[in-house]
């Protein structure tokens, strides 16, 4: 567990932090004697906005993993689990620390990237929300450095839990960097056992462009909200504009999502596309994710695992960052699109959706180009 090396880190770190006007990110500093770290905003409840939105050749990536694990290795739910922190660094000034793949084309740039991570801070200890905004990050082959929160937390105190999740702007230090393992540490999470469990773990999102691949829609939204019996229907619309869904269109929905337990039936994810009152419901599924319990703790992309972590559990009792395919959810000639999220008995928190879709040319822009 470490807990002494949280107050090590604190000393480490204090320069950056104190520089958090400046940048988001910032290089590991030396031990000095700290003031203290600027705290963050914080709000119980974010609604969904739109965080990016282009139109360009290229597409969207992402890295992920969980924080924490079970002790013992054989939960199924996190409900009543005893929850242990992952640290696979050999740093000893981290108390947990995990690592992903982000594999981005050779040959495309970067053009928007960022990280988001969160937990539960009250599990057999409570955590300091204090420590909600910051957390470290290495590029692959780099070293760590402090990343601060940008933008309001999300943090909510509601039903035996107390959860967060906070995100920043990585674009520069994902742009300059390669494709391989990122390693991201010092996520505010608890361990030990409650009722309602403990989780926690991050992504990283980043949208790129490349010439050669398809005209697509990228769009990410995030926020913080609740799901679960007693609350409604999440639903994040968008709008194609003079763009349309064309034939046989290929497209990714990733979903990022905490304290979903797996085996707990009732929570779903639909896209709807089409043009005015026309529309097209599709329920998302794939073979890790069922239609009736798509927040199962897992991290998979369209029904794989098939991303590089470190540790690769396939149970992140907690934690959800998911990317499911939407082909034959996109409808030929739709101009909008809504995706519809709810959870009619497991108590879901939502982070973050992001994704690409398929488009064709606006029209008359085709004769444009033959001139």
């Amino acid at each position: 567990m470490r807990n002494s090396a949280v107050h090590a880190v604190r000393r480490g770190l204090v320069c950056a932090f104190s520089c958090a006007a400046l940048s988001a990110v910032l290089p590991a500093a030396s031990a000095a004697a700290p003031p203290p770290a600027p705290r963050s905003e914080e709000s119980a409840r974010l609604p969904f906005k739109a965080r990016f939105e282009a139109v360009q050749h290229g597409g969207v990536v992402r890295a992920a993993n969980s924080s924490a694990t079970g002790a013992a290795g054989t939960e199924s739910a996190n409900d009543g689990a005893t929850i242990a922190y992952v640290d696979v660094d050999a740093d000893p000034n981290t108390y947990n620390s995990s690592r992903a793949e982000l594999r981005v084309p050779a040959g495309a740039r970067v053009s928007w990237a960022r990280l988001y991570w969160g937990g539960n801070l009250r599990v057999g200890e409570q955590k300091p929300p204090e420590d909600n905004g910051r957390v470290l990050i290495a590029e692959p082959g780099g070293q760590y450095k402090a990343v601060l929160a940008d933008t309001t937390i999300g943090h909510r105190t509601a039903d035996g839990a107390d959860a967060f999740q906070a995100s920043a702007d990585v674009t520069e230090l994902v742009r300059s960097s390669r494709s391989g393992l990122w390693t991201v540490a010092q996520v505010n999470v608890a361990m030990g056992r409650s009722a309602v469990g403990g989780w926690g773990g991050w992504t990283l999102v980043a949208a790129y462009e490349k010439a050669d691949e398809p005209l697509r829609r990228l769009a990410v939204w995030d926020g913080f909200e609740t799901l679960g019996p007693k609350n409604q229907e999440l639903t994040v619309p968008l709008a194609l504009g003079a763009h349309r869904v064309p034939v046989g269109a290929d497209g990714h929905l990733g979903i990022v999502g905490y304290d979903g337990d797996r085996g707990t039936a009732g929570d779903y994810l639909a896209v709807e596309t089409g043009r005015a009152k026309s529309v097209t419901r599709s329920v998302i599924s794939d073979s890790a994710n069922s239609a009736d319990d798509v927040m199962n703790s897992s991290i998979t992309e369209s029904g794989t695992s098939r991303m590089e972590r470190l540790p690769a559990h396939q149970n992140t009792l907690g934690y959800d960052s998911d990317v499911f395919d939407l082909r034959g959810a996109l409808r030929h000639g739709a101009d909008r699109f809504h995706i519809r999220l709810g959870s009619r008995k497991d108590a879901v928190w939502l982070g973050a959706l992001f994704l690409q879709a398929d488009l064709e040319q606006p029209r008359g822009l085709e004769a444009a180009d033959a001139d």
